[in-house]
């Protein structure tokens, strides 16, 4: 039997809010208030604006191996190109608002894009069985479409977003934001899964800004207790256009405080999964440790849990500073089965979405920075999957080369026998696999 956990997520979210709600505010400014108190004329509104941003220039080489599915169009080095302009602004209307806006413009191109595109016309079907066809920003499932393809063709597209726009309030008992905005939940360092909404992927190593979602998120500080997180994300059916229940998010979390300990408590009805989460965060001697775990059900499920432990620490070494951090994630998804992503809906409609982007079901990763110089910074990242002994490895360096900008060279490795998830999965019906291509990467940032 089938049971509908939906609604009992509904029912908890409202009751949770329901306590926050009753809780007595300490609002010292309304006792302060009298009726002599006159009102701000509205024709003098102090508006400050705040501007910044960033421009980016990125080239990279990538390595099609001749068994995989890029290889199959050729083995030659794929040379690319990336350029993006990001310009913010944030408005404050005194203390009672704020208008964040976030534009920016992006050109992208180069043998990797002309390499998918012929493939595209040689098999159809794989890709549209979902094959990964790149990572240009589509608003298609958000709210509203605040994209636009300024020129495309086969080697290059162009285009420009709005990746923010969101108007805050913030009353006495907490604030309300409308718009797109970005919200991260859960303690996890490379893998999240208590934010399922627009995580990073765990093998991003830029992770400047989050891709904005439209939603309505309002926050309650109860004095004493913590804080409560209350949100709705209206999505739309990619297929027909309509905003849809199905498609959208309703969620709330209470983060609580204990001594040197912090507590989240999170319940969600996403798309059309029940979400229950737990989590907490603290300190052993000087280390900091984080515990994340979720249990997610669907109609179409009995429900699977998820978990994530890490704990990070820094320390000086022949004089130099360092920092890392060892993490564990546990995806109960996951059968270890990798070609069931091209079969399995729960799956692939999970990857498809942007909310998980593991095959597998268990992982130890680890991360280690190095400041040879203030100014240069030399970095590692490791991710294993311990089921097949397979992974990625990442390393750079990152040099600051002036106040406001900054050079990164690195690259990214992957290793492991066919048929494992980073060696490269049998496509089904096929001689190809499907693996990650080896890069290298040079980056130049300049912020304003």
């Amino acid at each position: 039997m089938i049971v509908n956990y939906s609604q009992r997520i509904r029912i908890l979210i409202t009751l949770l809010l329901f306590v926050i709600t009753s809780t007595p505010i300490d609002t010292p400014a309304l006792a302060t208030l009298s009726n002599d108190a006159k009102s701000p004329s509205p024709q003098h509104v102090n508006i400050d604006a705040h501007w910044g941003g960033h421009l980016k220039v990125r080239g990279s080489a990538s390595w099609p191996p001749g068994d995989s599915f890029f290889g199959s169009a050729g083995t030659e080095t794929l040379y690319d190109g990336h350029t993006e302009a990001r310009v913010s602004n944030r408005l404050f209307f005194g203390d009672w608002g704020s208008l964040d806006t976030h534009y920016e413009i992006i050109l992208s191109g180069g043998d990797t894009r002309r390499r998918i595109k012929s493939l595209e016309k040689l098999y159809p079907a794989l890709f549209a069985d979902g094959l990964a066809t790149g990572n240009t920003v589509e608003d298609d499932r958000r709210l509203m479409d605040l994209t636009r393809a300024i020129d495309e063709d086969e080697g290059h597209v162009t285009y420009h977003r709005l990746d923010r726009l969101a108007l805050g309030l913030f009353p006495d008992w907490g604030m309300v934001q409308v718009g797109r905005q970005a919200v991260t939940w859960g303690n996890g360092l490379l893998f999240n899964p208590m934010d399922l909404f627009n995580p990073f992927s765990p093998t991003d190593i830029e992770r400047d800004y989050k891709v904005g979602d439209d939603m309505v998120l309002t926050q309650f500080s109860a004095q004493g207790m913590g804080e409560f997180q209350f949100l709705y994300v209206p999505r739309r059916n990619p297929i027909s256009g309509n905003i849809e229940w199905e498609q959208s998010s309703l969620a709330g979390k209470l983060h609580l405080f204990w001594d040197t300990i912090e507590f989240n408590i999170m319940a969600a009805e996403h798309y059309r999964d029940a979400v229950l989460g737990l989590g907490g965060a603290g300190y052993v001697g000087d280390a900091a440790w984080r515990l994340d775990g979720t249990w997610i059900s669907s109609d179409s499920d009995d429900g699977y849990v998820s978990m994530v432990a890490n704990m990070d620490y820094s320390w000086v070494w022949l004089d130099k500073n360092f920092y890392g951090f060892v993490e564990f994630f546990f995806n109960g998804l996951s059968h270890n089965r990798y070609s069931d992503f091209y079969a399995d809906s729960e799956l692939g409609s999970r990857i498809e979405r942007g909310e998980l982007y593991t095959l597998g079901r268990t992982y130890l990763s680890g991360h280690l920075r190095v400041e040879l110089h203030p100014l240069f910074n030399v970095y590692i990242t490791v991710i294993e999957n311990l089921a097949d002994t397979s992974g990625a490895i990442q390393p750079r360096a990152v040099w600051d080369i002036a106040e406001d900008m900054q050079i990164t060279l690195g690259g990214a490795l992957y290793h492991g026998q066919r048929d494992t998830e980073y060696g490269g999965v049998t496509i089904p019906g096929t001689r190809f696999i499907d693996r990650p291509l080896g890069t290298a990467f040079l980056w130049i940032s300049y912020f304003f």
